[in-house]
């Protein structure tokens, strides 16, 4: 039953922090451009570096 209110702590701190986030996205200045290229950096490298641990993984499993 614990693992329940856990996991409703964890879903109102997701909802939370969207909202702050939205806040930021919409405001003025420069910051909805720095969420957008963080937003391309953090996903850019997380494509990499799954592309390459997908490969190790192949190159473990297939022969030489």
């Amino acid at each position: 039953m614990e693992t329940a209110v856990v996991l409703n702590v964890i879903v109102d701190n997701l909802m939370e922090m969207n909202e702050y986030f939205s806040n930021v996205a919409t405001g003025e200045g420069a910051a909805p451009l720095l969420i957008l290229v963080g937003t391309l950096l953090i996903v850019f490298s997380l494509g990499v570096f799954g592309v390459l641990t997908l490969g190790a993984l192949g190159s473990l499993v297939t022969g030489n």
